[in-house]
Parts: C-alpha cells; sequence; structure tokens
C-alpha cells in the first residue's frame, strides 16, 4: 500500500504574483448557470433544458468562461440527477462547446448520497466535493465525513477533478484534515470555490474572504461566489486577493436592486469586464485544463 505524505499547509496559497507570471496573471471565470432551487416559472430566463443550457454555455464560452458547474433538470423543469440525462447533457456540452464539464454531486437538498456519489458513472472532467453540512436558509446541506471521504477517493479513482465546496471557514480545515488523511486529489492540486452569502454559512464579505483565502492549503487556488446581493463585492475582493470568480443564475438573479437578471452572459460579461480591468483578464481554457489538471477531454459511455 503506498502512502501519500501529507499536504503541508506551512506556506502560501496560491495568488496572482506581483509581476503577473504564470497563469495566475488571468481570471478562470466559472458560470453556474442553472442551480437547484429557482423554478423556470419564477425565472423564465433560466436554462434548464438541454438545447437552452449548451446555448448559455456557447455563449458564456465565447465570453471568457472555462468551467461550466451543471445541475441538471426534468421534462418538467424539476432537479434531477438522473443518470442518462446526465449523461447527455456531459456528452452535449463536450460536443458543443471546449469548456470543462463540472457536475454538482450537491444536487438538491433532499437527494441521497447514494445518488450524489452515483453522479460520477457520468464521467465529467471535473465536480463538485462539499466539505461539510452548513444551514440552507430553512433546510440542510447535509455532507458527512465518511461521504466527503468517499466523494474525494472516487473522484481520484476515476479521474475526476474535484473542485472543493467551502461554506464557512471550519470547513477548510476539513479540507485540510482530507488531503491529510487522504492524500491529494486526481491532478494533484487543490482548487476550492468559497461560497459566501448563503443564509446559514459565511457572510460575503472582504474580511471573510480574506480569512479564508488565508486558511487554504498550501499551493491551492480559489474561486470565490458572492450569492445574492454579495455577488459584487465578493467578485471584487477575490480579483484584489488573486482569486479566480463563478458567477450565474444559480446563485443571483437580480443584476442591480430593482433589475432582474436577463441571462447568464449578462453577469459572465460583468465578471470579465471587471477581470480586465483588474488586469487578470479570462484565463483561456486550456491554462485553465492545465492549472486543474484536467484530463485529455473524452467522451461519456453510453
Amino acid at each position: 500500500m503506498t502512502v501519500t505524505p501529507p499536504v503541508s499547509v506551512h506556506s502560501a496559497p496560491v495568488v496572482c504574483s506581483p509581476d503577473g507570471a504564470g497563469l495566475m496573471n488571468t481570471t478562470l471565470i466559472t458560470v453556474a448557470p442553472t442551480g437547484a432551487e429557482s423554478s423556470k416559472s419564477d425565472v423564465p430566463a433560466l436554462p434548464v433544458t438541454l438545447d437552452e443550457l449548451v446555448a448559455t454555455a456557447r455563449e458564456c464560452q465565447a465570453l471568457g468562461v472555462g468551467v461550466i458547474h451543471v445541475h441538471i433538470r426534468d421534462q418538467h423543469a424539476r432537479a434531477t440527477l438522473d443518470q442518462g440525462r446526465l449523461r447527455e447533457t456531459v456528452q452535449a456540452l463536450r460536443a458543443e462547446t471546449d469548456l470543462i464539464v463540472q457536475l454538482s454531486t450537491g444536487g438538491a437538498v433532499t437527494d441521497s448520497e447514494a445518488d450524489r456519489l452515483a453522479v460520477l458513472d457520468a464521467e465529467p472532467d471535473a465536480a463538485s466535493c462539499s466539505m461539510g453540512t452548513v444551514n440552507f436558509g430553512r433546510d440542510v446541506f447535509f455532507n458527512r465525513w465518511d461521504f466527503i471521504v468517499e466523494l474525494h477517493t472516487a473522484m481520484r479513482d476515476r479521474e475526476i477533478v474535484p473542485e472543493y465546496e467551502i461554506f464557512d471557514l471550519g470547513q477548510l480545515s476539513t479540507l485540510q484534515r482530507l488531503l491529510d488523511k487522504h492524500g491529494p486529489p486526481y491532478g494533484e492540486h487543490v482548487h476550492a470555490d468559497l461560497v459566501m452569502g448563503v443564509p446559514g454559512g459565511m457572510p460575503g464579505t472582504a474580511a471573510a474572504l480574506v480569512a479564508a483565502a488565508g486558511m487554504l492549503p498550501a499551493g491551492a487556488t480559489f474561486a470565490a461566489t458572492g450569492v445574492g446581493r454579495t455577488t459584487l463585492p465578493v467578485m471584487l475582493a477575490a480579483l484584489s486577493a488573486g482569486g479566480h470568480l463563478r458567477v450565474g443564475m444559480e446563485d443571483t438573479l437580480t443584476y442591480a436592486p430593482g433589475n432582474a437578471v436577463t441571462g447568464n452572459a449578462q453577469l459572465v460579461a460583468r465578471a470579465a469586464g471587471l477581470a480586465k480591468i483588474a488586469q487578470r483578464p479570462p484565463m483561456p481554457i486550456e491554462d485553465a485544463r492545465s492549472m486543474l489538471g484536467v484530463r485529455e477531454r473524452r467522451t461519456a459511455t453510453a
């Protein structure tokens, strides 16, 4: 049995270097276009069919997106983890875009652990891996330690790159414990998404982002997601701290007070514009694959 050395925490996480050298002079932009919570009847611009999702993906790629974080819906536009639909979605996105296809293993708060783990059978490039239980408004998003370990290990065995979802500061300690006890992820690179502003999780503030970034494992990179009205402060704080961005209608439905989001492209265009202002323009997809350790593209099996 090969024992993997523990991941060190004695050096700083990867941030934008002062001279702009390397991959970190650009910004990886992830779009999360749909989510599992909002309804199509309430949000007509939400992409819920496969055709709508592919069209959104192509439009967002053209604006600078490198990763698409995917939740899917059934024929009634309800959140689902149906295996056939997941595979069809992965195949369609690979056929029509160059994006890194990242499936959500979080699903909806009512989904079982078995169904969430089975998401990996659709063979995405990447998948989310949540680092702990969190109150999600009135609901509870449940993530047991043993399930976290199983998900992390299964992704490594299947050569799927994880994105570690962090909803609160204590979950960064869980991430470090996971890496120390069970070794690094597939691709060897640790990338976390700081999900901020969820009622029950860490606030979407610059102070919280700085605290979280300071607790990342050595060599890790991070993106930040600001939910709802925290979108802009989180984006600006992430860019100033050398982080990357996740935007999309999963997390934000209002572009400005009184103005509903017209589509995911509107949010992506704003993120790309801010990244350019910060002199860290959108990261090319091939560079994103290199940074995250995503393997060569493949087609999901039938």
